[in-house]
C-alpha cells in the first residue's frame, strides 16, 4: 500500500479494543502485526526520504557553511505532514489490508491431521 495515499488519520484516534482483536483473537498478537507492519512503513518512509534528500547533498569539507535550500526544507515539512507509521498501519489492519501468518499455528495444524 502506498503511504502517501493512505487514509489513516494523522492524529491519534480511540479505537475499541475488541475491534482490533476480532480477526486474530488476541490484543497482543494484534499489536504485535502492526507493530511489524508499522516497522515496515517507517523504513520505507525513511528510505525514500533519503533518497530525495540525497539529491539537495552538498559534499564540502567547509562545515562552517551551511546552505538552506527551499525544496529541500519543503520536502521535509510534507513527510512531517504525513501520518506516522503506527496510525497507518493501524488503519491497514482495520481494513483487512494487511497478510499475516502464524507459522507456529500452521505447524499445529498439520500435526493435528496426522
Amino acid at each position: 500500500m502506498d503511504y502517501k495515499k493512505s487514509k489513516a488519520p494523522t492524529n491519534t484516534v480511540t479505537r475499541n479494543i475488541m475491534d482490533l482483536c476480532d480477526e486474530t483473537g488476541n490484543i497482543y498478537e494484534s499489536v504485535a502485526i502492526i507493530g511489524k507492519r508499522a516497522n515496515q512503513i517507517a523504513s520505507d518512509i525513511k528510505q525514500d526520504l533519503n533518497k530525495k534528500l540525497a539529491e539537495f547533498a552538498n559534499y564540502n569539507d567547509s562545515l562552517e557553511e551551511v546552505f538552506e535550500n527551499r525544496e529541500q526544507i519543503e520536502i521535509s515539512r510534507y513527510y512531517e505532514k504525513l501520518p506516522k507509521p503506527s496510525l497507518i498501519a493501524t488503519q491497514e489492519f482495520v481494513e483487512d489490508n494487511i497478510y499475516w501468518r502464524d507459522p507456529a499455528k500452521e505447524q499445529k495444524q498439520e500435526y493435528d491431521e496426522y
